[in-house]
């Protein structure tokens, strides 16, 4: 599984955290990494100290809040996901279809209207 970020993708000043290059192993072992991390221990994920998550150039941290906040960063290499507990549930069932089966499509991983998006993709294009 690889992270990047695509900085004004479209020329509309949206951004892009993507989660790509996995398979349904991957993907299982990173919904029952945010169940059991955030849902559940109500803990930070920091994806950076994940051995099968690449973070060479960004890293994620997923968080909880009182709200939903979305993708936040300060210097565009280091993001926060920080969403409500309601939130992360509805994330993992976003992701629950790409545990199911090898997949070829994409999802993004939560509905906020914020300028940086969170997708995840099994792959690059």
């Amino acid at each position: 599984m690889q992270l990047d970020y695509l900085d004004n993708y479209n020329g509309l000043n949206e951004n892009i955290v993507r989660l790509f290059d996995f398979d349904k192993a991957e993907a299982i072992k990173f919904r029952n990494l945010l169940q059991e991390t955030v849902i559940n221990k109500k803990q930070k994920l920091d994806l950076s100290l994940i051995d099968f998550v690449n973070t060479e150039n960004y890293n994620l941290i997923f968080g909880l809040f009182k709200t939903d906040e979305g993708i936040l960063t300060k210097d565009n290499q280091t993001f926060f996901c920080i969403l409500t507990l309601d939130g992360f549930i509805k994330m993992i069932s976003l992701l629950d279809p790409f545990c199911k089966k090898e997949s070829k499509g994409y999802q993004y991983l939560y509905d906020i209207d914020t300028p940086t998006d969170l997708l995840f993709a099994p792959h690059a294009n």
